[in-house]
């Protein structure tokens, strides 16, 4: 009977003192699942607030360009109506423009930067200085002549 009661009362021991280690680690590994998607759910309302925000500053610039845009059609309007109106012969003389064109300034620019890469990368006898100038006035004169054309200086083509 003793030795009865004592397997009885060590059965009970070892069934009451069972390690619940994994139910831990489960209920660990569960939160860690949680936080990691909230982590994942805020990093993607951020970004989805960022680009609204994006968004709305591309809209407020179009606002001011447009705005801009039309003052300068407006100053020009006022420009074409004082030439008219002083010129005695009734034929409006368009407003000549001064200084360099954003065209002869980008294709300056490219050709000394298009020189100074060919320069660097052949080295024989002034060779790539040629073909790199020639290269980057043409590239940029294209620039240049798109900046001109949306500042209104060269009329673009129909």
């Amino acid at each position: 009977m003793k030795k009865i009661l004592l397997v009885m009362i060590t059965g009970i021991l070892l069934s009451a003192c069972t390690n619940n280690a994994k139910e831990e680690a489960l209920i660990k590994q569960k939160a860690i699942v949680a936080i990691k998607d909230s982590l994942r759910l805020d990093s993607f309302n951020k970004a989805e607030a960022k680009v609204k925000e994006e968004e709305q500053q591309k809209l407020e610039q179009a606002k001011e360009e447009k705005a801009a845009a039309l003052a300068v059609k407006q100053d020009r309007a006022v420009s074409a109506r004082n030439v008219s109106t002083s010129n005695s012969g009734g034929t409006a003389a368009p407003a000549k423009k001064k200084g360099w064109s954003q065209a002869a300034k980008g294709a300056v620019i490219g050709a000394g930067a298009g020189a100074l890469g060919g320069v660097l990368i052949d080295k024989k006898d002034g060779r790539g200085a040629i073909i790199g100038g020639v290269v980057g006035a043409g590239t940029g004169y294209l620039i240049g002549r798109g900046q001109d054309r949306k500042s209104g200086r060269v009329q673009p083509k129909n």
